[in-house]
């Protein structure tokens, strides 16, 4: 690595600490270097809050040193009034030397305008450092503005012999640290999805109850609306879209939005992006999983076996149609990591 591959990389682990807590906004990092020594560091840590260059520039004990640093950030300053004021104009007010982008924009509403002030203030710009990096941090942010849908990320446990269950009845897969790293990840997503049955057999909560984060907000796709009210999923710990064929209205936390079983996936990708949901974890059945991937309209998939175990007869696993990019091992567990290329 050189000296701003180092900075760069410093800046994705700062960002890294806020995951999950900045919907709609991209995780971002920032880092600002004066004579070879990092003297200011920020991160963005919630939507409406001070963005990673601000926090940064905050931190520096003594900022008549700003206009001799260079300053570092994952993604490109923007450019825009939002919530905030643009950190473009704050960097051409203070007068950094020189700024270091990892990746562009892709948000209609920056896209290159931040660069191109900055520039266009006589600032040295460098991009593309850790380009692949920083997409992938804010690998979410970049699929919801590129593809106008959010991130989809498919869940599910398996026997060593492909079975979801027992006999078609609920039965423990998941060893408990394998559970925490389970909730570790829905509180890094932004929604959480299950299908009627996966309601109605296990009556989950869908929160994030054994690591500390955010719930992600719920949906349920229930077309006939046959999931009790007073299941778990209806509570008022999170946010909830119910997605349905019988009636669109809203009852306090619960959203009901009436769609049509023919083209439900284009339905719920277009509604989920007009909400700004960013990402959605799919933890339904093997019916609900089964449309997304055949659709291929998943981007990741996390696959948790265990090897000790053998049902002979169940509910089939779903299937997909690429090999795994990598495991890990956590307990009795094997967590097979699956990207849609």
């Amino acid at each position: 690595m050189n000296h701003d591959e180092i900075y760069l990389h410093r800046c994705i682990e700062l960002a890294e600490k806020a995951a999950g807590n900045t919907f709609p906004n991209p995780l971002v990092g920032c880092v600002i270097v004066h004579n070879g020594v990092i003297i200011g560091e920020g991160y963005h840590q919630r939507a409406g809050s001070p963005h990673a260059e601000i926090h940064a520039i905050a931190s520096v004990k003594n900022p008549e040193l700003l206009r001799e640093s260079t300053l570092y950030v994952s993604l490109e300053p923007c450019s825009h009034y939002g919530k905030t004021p643009p950190c473009a104009a704050k960097l051409v007010e203070i007068g950094f030397k020189r700024v270091v982008i990892g990746s562009t924009d892709c948000n209609e509403k920056v896209c290159g305008q931040g660069i191109k002030l900055l520039k266009q203030a006589g600032i040295d710009v460098t991009t593309g450092v850790l380009e692949k990096e920083c997409r992938e941090l804010n690998k979410r942010f970049f699929t919801y503005h590129e593809k106008k849908r959010p991130y989809i990320l498919l869940k599910w446990a398996q026997s060593a012999d492909g079975f979801m269950d027992k006999n078609f009845q609920p039965a423990a897969i998941s060893a408990q640290i394998t559970h925490q790293y389970m909730h570790q990840m829905r509180a890094e997503e932004h929604a959480i999805l299950v299908g009627t049955n996966t309601a109605l057999n296990d009556n989950p909560s869908l929160t994030v109850r054994q690591v500390s984060g955010k719930n992600p907000i719920r949906i349920l796709i229930d077309f006939d609306l046959k999931v009790p009210s007073d299941f778990n999923i209806f509570n008022a710990e999170a946010k909830t879209f119910i997605f349905n064929s019988v009636k669109e209205m809203q009852e306090g936390h619960l959203t009901f939005i009436k769609t049509e079983r023919q083209h439900f996936l284009k339905h719920l990708m277009a509604t989920l992006f007009e909400e700004q949901i960013q990402s959605v974890m799919v933890e339904g059945g093997r019916n609900t999983l089964q449309q997304f991937i055949d659709s291929s309209l998943w981007d990741e998939a996390v696959v948790i076996h265990n090897e000790h175990l053998h049902f002979k007869k169940g509910t089939v696993a779903p299937v997909l149609p690429v090999a795994p990019d990598g495991k890990s091992v956590i307990s009795e567990n094997t967590i097979y990591h699956y990207k849609n290329h």
